[in-house]
């Protein structure tokens, strides 16, 4: 009877053990996003591959947005400071423009600073097609981009997402209001 509870004993030990252990992303999403060619702010060439390997959390903006992207900047603003605090310094941050042909390197680089964002791991984007970012956006990030015949102001969903070391999203957040900053934090830390 001794050994019976013992064994019982060990295994639900290993059990709790090994559950301890696994830390993984709860409702983790896995959505390859494809290849892209884009100008950095300081107008250099990016693509995917050069975010392989890190872990990053990207946004869609556009620098003349009346309404959702300045909250979401600051938002992501308040991210990157709390990254540094959590010393976590392989993180990349990358915003992408839906709105290229008004956003040059210069307007995002002036956008930036407008915000204090910290451009040594904050990457603005640009330099594709409105039709490519509006496919692009659908087909990696299951999100709607759509700049309208008329007027400036481009539709858009104002999430963040965590992609993983493989180029993956693993999971959406909100981005304009009640952004779960720990959350981000503790699936980030999951995921170095």
């Amino acid at each position: 009877m001794k050994t019976r509870f013992g064994l019982v004993f060990a295994l639900i030990f290993t059990l709790i053990l090994s559950a301890c252990g696994k830390k993984e992303i709860e409702n983790a999403v896995n959505w390859p996003i494809k290849d892209f060619s884009a100008t950095t702010q300081q107008n250099k060439s990016m693509g995917l591959k050069d975010l392989k390997g890190k872990v990053w959390v990207s946004a869609f903006i556009f620098t003349s947005c009346a309404d959702v992207c300045p909250p979401m900047t600051s938002n992501m603003v308040k991210l990157q400071k709390k990254l540094k605090e959590e010393n976590l310094k392989d993180v990349e941050l990358v915003s992408f423009s839906v709105d290229p042909t008004v956003d040059t390197p210069e307007v995002l680089t002036r956008y930036a600073k407008q915000f204090g964002a910290d451009l040594d791991n904050w990457t603005f984007l640009t330099g594709y097609s409105q039709e490519f970012i509006e496919k692009f956006a659908m087909d990696s990030f299951k999100t709607i981009v759509k700049k309208p015949v008329e007027g400036n102001q481009v539709i858009h969903q104002t999430y963040l997402y965590l992609v993983d070391k493989k180029g993956n999203i693993k999971k959406t957040y909100s981005g304009y209001k009640n952004v779960p900053y720990e959350e981000i934090i503790n699936d980030i830390k999951t995921l170095e």
